[in-house]
């Protein structure tokens, strides 16, 4: 198959733990899209988290941001594609976090708010490098559809959330990992999937030409919308076990040998 567009995660793949590019993984994007292969984006992060990655690559298409609720081209701030939740849904995912007692960060406008100034908050405020807003309530601050919920706490404990709101919403959120312990609610079309088939569309490149890379649960729908499917190394067994080709870790240049294996040895 000929390769023409190439989608990848951040954190956990594109990115080591230091949360930089390397030098290998950038210059095989350069290569790649020297040679005409597009580059895009597909992560879970909010798009202005995800922005100044994609301006230090170049990326010229489309970025596929918050799971796939918000997919946009950075060039001339068109948007592509665009899927909130439900605030009645956000509301139910808030006060059921609430029980459990997770850090509950709510997406909207691509802004970040939060009830409580804590160590997870401005932690996670400090990876992606976002402003975080304080917010007294919520539930009595949202007004909107959100875009995302996401909740922090620890992995069995999101792990029986989880188990609790697929019961409860019965498809009508999609529900993800992204991390082990960042558990994810969004509209049920806001997936990586779809946000890759819109991306897809606007190219015009059909599934064959795609390839995948990514590290998590919430990129098993891109897997499975791509001809060609990379999990990293640094995966778990179960999400390993979708993809095509398990490359090396996310602080051992896997993206990069994905790359020069699958995209740049075949152009050479």
């Amino acid at each position: 198959m000929k390769i023409k567009l190439v989608a990848i995660d951040l954190d956990g793949t594109l990115l080591g733990d230091d949360l930089k590019i390397s030098p290998r993984a950038k210059e095989a994007i350069r290569r790649a899209m020297e040679e005409g292969v597009q580059v895009t984006l597909a992560t879970g992060r909010m798009y202005r988290s995800a922005l100044p990655y994609a301006k230090e690559l170049g990326v010229q298409v489309p970025l596929i941001t918050y799971q796939g609720g918000l997919v946009k081209l950075s060039s001339t701030d068109q948007v592509l594609y665009h899927k909130e939740l439900s605030l009645n849904y956000a509301q139910e995912v808030i006060e059921m976090a609430r029980k459990f007692g997770f850090q509950i960060n709510a997406y909207l406008d691509d802004e970040l708010f939060v009830e409580e100034d804590t160590h997870l908050s401005r932690d996670y405020g400090r990876k992606t490098g976002v402003k975080i807003h304080l917010v007294e309530d919520l539930l009595e601050f949202l007004r909107n559809d959100p875009v995302k919920v996401l909740l922090i706490g620890a992995e069995e404990q999101l792990d029986i959330m989880q188990e609790q709101c697929r019961n409860h919403f019965n498809n009508r959120v999609y529900i993800t990992k992204s991390k082990h312990h960042f558990l994810e609610f969004t509209h049920p079309e806001a997936t990586k999937g779809h946000g890759l088939r819109a991306v897809a569309q606007w190219m015009n490149v059909t599934t064959d030409e795609i390839m995948g890379i990514g590290d998590s649960y919430n990129d098993l729908e891109m897997f499975r919308s791509v001809g060609l499917s990379i999990v990293m190394g640094n995966a778990r067994d179960e999400v390993k076990a979708a993809a095509d080709y398990i490359t090396g870790s996310c602080n051992d240049d896997g993206v990069a040998e994905a790359l020069e294996r699958f995209v740049l040895e075949g152009i050479k």
